[in-house]
């Protein structure tokens, strides 16, 4: 989904701006000129939306000559009459008079469509080509850590056989941030903003409570796309460590695959890294056990307020930065 993205948005565009293109420069055989137009007649219709209301338009007659012929027309859409006798300018096709609008229009409009729509499919494939390029790159990488070819789908491993954590955000102390617990609720993991600047990056300490171990990390202003790689997806990204989030987890080996309609409202993510399966995380209600489940029971999707974990791994560092980077983004794609 990530490496087809592009071209799935952009080359539909693409196609729509140059099928319009088209058919716009074949309203116009020649240039288009201005006369003016006599109106004889303002007639009333009834335009009904899809919704059922009504709106009143007026059509209204004109005459106009061209080289010394007459020719008669009308133009649509008014909000009030014109009264007979006005003047309105007219717009002809100088190779075909009869062909008229009520704004200026030439060729060079259709023209510009149509190369706004071939750009666009350029730009989807140069994109797409990136994104497969990127791909391959990380699945060779993957493929010689792992001393293997990279699997289609790696395959989570029975919750019974991990030890499950949860992730939730800190917003109740003076300095905010996320925190991982065991199943006893004790703290174990914390990453807490230690600067909070309205310009420029936030700062933001991770720290291993089992070893007392920190380490300090930038993290910029998140910046919400208006479209992704992922079509009809609500993404967003943000730098850590002045690189983009996603990049540096790519380069760390990490892997993120889910289904939007696995258990909803829950989204759960399947982690890999280096091909092999790392961790389930599932956006959850505060505090859910199998024993409490139903009396928690959210009723949509959390995102970036409580993550259950499962994991076999002791170190938790790539593990609390992907959910991180699943919260800070509001991230709910395939990455």
């Amino acid at each position: 989904m990530r490496a087809t993205g592009p071209l799935r948005f952009l080359l539909p565009l693409g196609i729509a701006l140059i099928v319009l293109g088209i058919f716009t420069s074949s309203f116009m055989s020649g240039d288009s000129l201005e006369t003016v137009g006599t109106v004889t007649a303002s007639e009333p219709y009834i335009d009904t939306d899809s919704e059922g209301d009504e709106t009143t338009y007026y059509e209204i007659f004109f005459t106009y000559e061209v080289d010394g012929k007459s020719y008669e027309n009308s133009f649509s859409g008014y909000d009030e009459p014109i009264a007979a006798g006005e003047t309105i300018p007219v717009y002809y096709d100088s190779q075909n008079p009869e062909s008229v609008s009520n704004m200026k229009n030439t060729r060079l409009v259709g023209m510009g469509m149509t190369a706004a729509g071939v750009l666009a499919i350029a730009v989807s494939a140069a994109f797409t080509l990136k994104a497969f390029r990127k791909q391959r790159d990380l699945d060779r990488k993957i493929a010689e850590t792992s001393g293997g070819a990279v699997p289609a789908e790696v395959e989570p491993l029975p919750k019974e056989q991990l030890t499950e954590y949860y992730v939730s955000f800190d917003g109740v102390t003076l300095k905010p941030g996320y925190i991982v617990e065991d199943r006893d609720r004790n703290v174990i993991y914390r990453g807490t903003m230690t600067k909070n600047a309205l310009v420029g990056n936030r700062i933001f300490t991770f720290t291993d409570c089992r070893s007392g171990l920190s380490e300090e990390h930038e993290v910029g202003h998140t910046v919400t796309s208006s479209y992704s790689n992922e079509f009809f997806s609500t993404s967003s990204t943000f730098r850590f460590d002045g690189k983009d989030i996603w990049d540096v987890l790519h380069e760390k080996g990490i892997r993120i695959s889910t289904d939007l309609h696995s258990k909803f409202p829950k989204a759960i993510y399947t982690v890999a890294l280096n091909g092999r399966f790392l961790a389930t995380v599932e956006t959850s209600s505060q505090y859910v056990h199998e024993e409490d489940e139903e009396q928690h029971k959210i009723k949509v999707p959390y995102g970036r307020y409580y993550y259950r974990c499962w994991t076999a791994s002791d170190s938790l560092d790539l593990l609390f930065l992907t959910v991180f980077a699943i919260s800070e983004t509001e991230q709910a794609v395939v990455e």
